[in-house]
């Protein structure tokens, strides 16, 4: 047998004394990391605007059309969400769903309605206003949300005589929150076909 270099040191005999702060210096360290967390990871890099609304909750997401029922007469068939966008339009930081809706028809054109669609803090969703009523028979065309305004091109008709397959009128319209309601703008290129 060889004998070692060196002496015997004395901290290579484990006492229960040495167990004992061994455990306590690991559950420090196993408390301290549950306590400070970093922040979630993601993808793209982050703003400090966006630490500030991470850190008073998740912003609810628009309102789903699906769960509301459209004040649009329909009789035997069911309405139909043909197009919808979202977008802040009131500047409250919760966005609003905008839905053109029409009846589901079998054939034919049948005349769209637009409502905006909001959600009151985490209540259920509701239409708060009708932007095209269907009852005015037209029908919506380059539909967006953009910079909190609602923009569409609506199809029409000058009189009962033309075929409803072929509307021959075309405006532009464009929609903005202003005190408390939807103001319409219709820009000046607003034009008939």
């Amino acid at each position: 047998m060889q004998h070692p270099a060196v002496p015997e040191l004395a901290h290579t005999t484990a006492r229960p004394v040495h167990w004992l702060a061994t455990a306590a210096a690991l559950a420090a360290v196993v408390a301290g990391s549950a306590v400070l967390q970093p922040d979630a990871a993601t993808a793209a890099q982050t703003a400090t605007k966006t630490h500030t609304r991470a850190a008073a909750g998740a912003p609810a997401p628009a309102p789903d059309p699906a769960a509301v029922d459209f004040p649009i007469d329909c009789g035997p068939v069911r309405s139909e969400v043909k197009k919808k966008a979202t977008g802040d339009l009131d500047g409250d930081g919760r966005p609003e769903t905008v839905a053109v809706v029409h009846c589901k028809a079998g054939s034919g054109t049948p005349p769209d309605g637009v409502y905006v669609i909001t959600r009151p803090g985490s209540g259920t969703p509701r239409v708060v206003a009708t932007l095209v009523d269907p009852k005015d028979r037209q029908n919506v065309s380059d539909f967006a949300v953009r910079d909190g305004a609602i923009t569409a091109t609506l199809l029409g008709y000058s009189s009962p005589d033309v075929p409803r397959c072929c509307p021959d009128k075309q405006d532009k319209a464009k929609w903005r929150w202003k005190d408390g309601t939807f103001e319409r703008d219709t820009p000046a290129q607003a034009r008939s076909v």
